[in-house]
């Protein structure tokens, strides 16, 4: 394993800059990753994470701001950084017609270790992601899961203390997705520190101790996902009304008693309202009983990091614009 320096940061990152022609795709953001943690850096397609993760990585130069990986400098030792990192990308970078035992061979041997020693790691790292009975297989017969599981495996080739993933999930069936977040805390488990990023809100909310949310090249909030979720209120109140014609107009009555429009959830015919103290929910249903307004459905919830993104950002966590894409895994 390479030697980490004795520092608690990870990451420290400031005034990151990044522009392609007269695109500004990651303006001036700043990020601390503590030693042992996952932190999740949460924004849509083309919100800049996967730039800002390729200028950490060294995979694309600074324009502007600094940046340290275990108090070591990203721009003045990009080799040394590059012993301290492993890279996952959103698209694994394997020989089709080589078997998984050889890419895994070939990833180490690549990093400078003996044959032998390529070998056995392979061997290791192919039975901890439940990889061992398709050693032999050539991998354009891997199924999705198991693809990604092979690349997060070659990025451990090297035993680096910083994993970065790079939307490590992207078009995994649910349960595929379920077994790499257990192998990505199996990962926190065994010392490594995390940095994550993602456009899934659940993702981030299952895995991450920390969140920064990236819009547009900016970050915009940063904390654990109940500081987040308190930050837009101590609770939600979900009303879904028996005539969906009525809904705008008990969205009016919730505004005139919380000083606030709630969000209305069209697709599901009726809103979230952020509440900040539970005991708000009793005076809207009495104001929408008062209004002669039917209730199909009411529950009071805690926020969801969905109703986080969209109060902070003013629009859903979907795709937007495209960003480069993660290189592949070294």
């Amino acid at each position: 394993m390479t030697p980490v320096p004795d520092t608690d940061l990870a990451v420290a990152a400031s005034g990151l800059v990044k522009t392609f022609d007269d695109f500004r795709a990651v303006d001036g953001i700043d990020l601390e990753v503590r030693r042992g943690e996952v932190f999740g850096v949460l924004g849509p397609n083309g919100a800049g994470k996967t730039t800002t993760l390729k200028m950490l990585a060294t995979l694309l130069p600074m324009d502007g701001g600094e940046a340290s990986i275990f108090g070591v400098d990203v721009r003045r030792h990009p080799h040394m950084i590059r012993q301290l990192v492993g890279v996952t990308g959103q698209y694994a970078s394997v020989d089709e017609n080589l078997t998984g035992s050889e890419n895994l061979w070939l990833f180490g041997r690549l990093q400078g270790l003996s044959s032998a020693r390529a070998k056995v790691i392979a061997k290791d790292l192919l039975e901890r992601f439940g990889l061992a009975e398709a050693r032999d297989k050539q991998i354009k017969t891997f199924s999705g899961g198991m693809r990604r599981r092979l690349d997060l495996a070659a990025s451990l080739i090297s035993q680096p203390p910083l994993i970065f993933l790079d939307e490590p999930t992207t078009g995994l069936d649910p349960r595929t997705r379920g077994q790499m977040w257990e192998t990505i805390r199996e990962l926190i488990r065994d010392g490594s520190t995390v940095l994550l990023t993602t456009q899934y809100l659940d993702e981030a909310d299952q895995l991450a101790d920390r969140i920064a949310v990236i819009d547009r090249g900016i970050k915009v909030a940063e904390g654990t996902p109940d500081e987040l979720k308190t930050s837009v209120g101590s609770s939600t109140l979900q009303l879904r009304m028996s005539d969906p014609d009525e809904t705008v107009g008990a969205a009016d009555v919730v505004r005139r008693v919380l000083g606030e429009a709630p969000v209305l959830t069209p697709e599901a015919g009726g809103m979230n309202a952020a509440l900040t103290d539970a005991n708000q929910a009793a005076d809207v249903l009495i104001a929408l009983r008062q209004s002669g307004l039917s209730i199909a459905s009411a529950t009071v919830q805690k926020p969801t990091l969905d109703e986080v993104f969209m109060a902070i950002t003013g629009h859903s966590a979907e795709d937007e614009t495209h960003e480069p894409q993660m290189e592949a895994s070294r």
